[in-house]
């Protein structure tokens, strides 16, 4: 029996993913669980496994190709069983006729635009496609496996099996060197400028780039600017490292101290702990609180649940485990939905304010910039006093200025008062 090899649903917010690597290639042995490719969104990566023992015996998408969750990827099935019998199995409209003429000729029906009923891939589809392929031997056909070069070394360019194999066998290595999901593929090329290199962008960071401008067209974003004194904010970190370590707090950081306060300032401003979705604004009760984590692979951000009811140790701990997720390739996508707010700190790497993207659907985000000297007046003279940065971005379709403003101060003042708020 053949049986469809299904990408499964990620989480509540992932509708497609990029496909990375096949781990196993057509005509291979597989076992029920075993993991046959890898696939990437743009918050983890997740390896697919075979639901059955049997042989691969048909790839359906081609590795950077993006595939809808619930979607058929591979069929996997036991050696000499033929694909199209099970034609309803398939995601891909397509004729009994056209799909036998394009198994006979190894076509891959991937990429073809149907011009029967409803987009359904007729024989006459196929044969157009046929036409316009390089010419390969009759040997060539029988080791194909999709994957043609646009020219051969047999008589008049005709691509030979040994071309096929060749292609084959370094298509295969290509993808076992996979050692991040999302490398560039970089080409050089000369100007009048001189050398130069292009980058095609595509994979994860595609999904990224074409998520943050959609944030950007689809809401009214305006960024708030202001600081925080940071003296209590920094004594109270040096007073955690510096206590028992049967306390288990001394490797609370700033970050977690900022998390903190954001989440319990929070609870006092429910419209920006909120999401935007199809013109209904949701209000939390709970602060699912998310931070962003710079990994090689990008951005990634993990979500703490209900961080508002959690201790500051327990915050703590939560966000190191979930960094280290992120680091280690282990998150989940689960980990990383469902996100009500999100506090992106670049502060340890010298940046003193930034305008931070919304991650829709939220409608708000927290950037934290680093902690510099602030020329203030106290009792008449000028004092220079450490302060943090802090810029709130916020969707101005559902919230206005004011409540904005207003939050950043509650939070200075919670951030200038953190021992008080941890002992509540």
């Amino acid at each position: 029996m053949v049986t469809p090899v299904i990408m499964p649903k990620q989480g509540n917010t992932v509708e497609s993913v990029i496909l990375i690597a096949w781990k196993k290639q057509i005509g291979d042995t597989v076992r029920a669980g075993e993991g046959i490719a890898d696939a990437e969104t743009d918050k983890a990566v997740i390896e697919i496994a075979s639901p059955a023992d049997g042989v691969i015996l048909a790839h359906l998408f081609t590795i950077g190709a993006e595939v809808p969750v619930m979607t058929a990827i591979a069929m996997v099935g036991q050696v000499g069983e033929e694909i199209e019998k099970t034609e309803p199995l398939f995601d891909i409209a397509i004729s009994p006729r056209a799909r036998k003429l394009a198994a006979q000729q190894s076509l891959d029906v991937l990429g073809i635009t149907g011009t029967g009923a409803d987009g359904r891939i007729v024989e006459r589809d196929i044969r157009a496609a046929l036409a316009e392929r390089p010419a390969t031997t009759r040997a060539a056909r029988e080791v194909m496996n999709g994957i043609i070069p646009s020219n051969g070394t047999g008589i008049g360019g005709r691509v030979t099996a040994a071309d096929l194999r060749i292609q084959t066998d370094e298509a295969r290595v290509a993808e076992s060197s996979v050692q991040r999901p999302n490398r560039e593929e970089a080409q050089v090329v000369s100007s009048d400028g001189g050398l130069i290199e292009e980058v095609v962008i595509k994979g994860v960071r595609k999904v990224i780039a074409e998520r943050m401008r959609a944030s950007l067209q689809n809401s009214a974003q305006v960024t708030l600017n202001t600081s925080a004194d940071a003296r209590a904010l920094q004594a109270y970190r040096k007073r955690l490292k510096a206590s028992p370590e049967l306390l288990g707090v001394t490797m609370v950081s700033i970050s977690d101290l900022i998390l903190f306060a954001t989440a319990r300032t929070l609870m006092d401003f429910r419209d920006l702990n909120a999401t935007l979705h199809d013109g209904v604004l949701r209000r939390y009760a709970d602060v699912h609180l998310g931070f962003a984590v710079d990994v090689p692979r990008g951005l990634l951000v993990p979500v703490i649940r209900n961080a508002n009811r959690l201790t500051l140790k327990a915050l703590a701990t939560e966000a190191k485990r979930l960094v280290d997720a992120c680091l280690n390739g282990t998150i989940t996508p689960d980990e990383m939905s469902g996100g009500t707010f999100t506090v992106s700190n670049l502060g340890s790497l010298g940046i003193e304010s930034f305008t931070p993207v919304i991650s829709p659907p939220q409608v708000a985000i927290l950037g934290v910039g680093k902690i510099d000297l602030k020329a203030v007046m106290v009792d008449d003279e000028i004092q220079h006093l450490p302060h943090l940065h802090l810029s709130l971005t916020i969707d101005h379709q559902v919230i206005d200025g004011a409540p904005g403003a207003r939050f950043l101060n509650a939070l200075a003042n919670a951030l200038m008062h953190i021992d008080v708020m941890t002992a509540g």
